[in-house]
């Protein structure tokens, strides 16, 4: 089934090998090469005034997904765009942007129960997390948490290649600590407010 079929259907879609095994070391190279310059940051919740470094509920550094790109990037957002479009044609969602960032997590962090959608600003429509984490066990934990309509979870263990895609609005989601440093590349694909 497609992942525009499954978000219709169940409003979330796993692809597992979403990218290759030489694809996720190139992103990981990427990803390093980026925090050696500095372009990570701790990541912080809340909006405006109130913004905050609050590790107890989110623990994770992060590092914006903008120009110059590395090669491999370039490739994945190229990827990255054909899935919108995808998701466009089969699903009528109305997409028309990505924005996107590297989530590292070191171990022992994780993201509380959280929403995706930003209060005021509907535009988020698609989360998507892309896992580059190579050799990941399930004693590694690091799982994402995805909260049903009806109470019950779903864990997704983080495994390098796997792209997991949910509906935005009200989808409630977590990042379960992990034992071991956990990379993802995770964001939202927009629509116009």
């Amino acid at each position: 089934m497609s992942t525009s079929a499954e978000l219709v259907s169940a409003g979330i879609s796993i692809r597992d090998r979403f990218i290759a095994l030489n694809q996720i070391h190139a992103l990981r190279q990427c990803a390093q090469a980026r925090e050696a310059r500095g372009d990570f940051a701790p990541a912080r919740v809340g909006g405006g005034a109130g913004v905050q470094r609050r590790e107890d509920i989110r623990g994770d550094f992060t590092c914006w997904l903008r120009e110059p790109f590395y090669p491999a990037e370039q490739r994945l957002l190229e990827q990255l765009e054909q899935l919108r479009l995808e998701l466009n044609r089969e699903a009528y969602l109305g997409l028309f942007e990505l924005e996107s960032h590297y989530a590292r997590y070191p171990p022992g962090a994780g993201y509380a129960r959280h929403v995706d959608q930003i209060r005021q600003n509907a535009a988020r429509k698609v989360s998507m997390v892309l896992y580059l984490n190579v050799d990941w066990a399930p004693d590694d934990g690091g799982a994402l948490r995805l909260y049903e309509s009806d109470a019950r979870t779903l864990d997704v263990e983080p495994l390098g290649g796997r792209l997991v895609c949910f509906l935005t609005p009200g989808r409630e989601h977590e990042v379960l600590a992990a034992r071991r440093e956990r990379l993802s590349i995770s964001g939202w694909f927009r629509g116009r407010e």
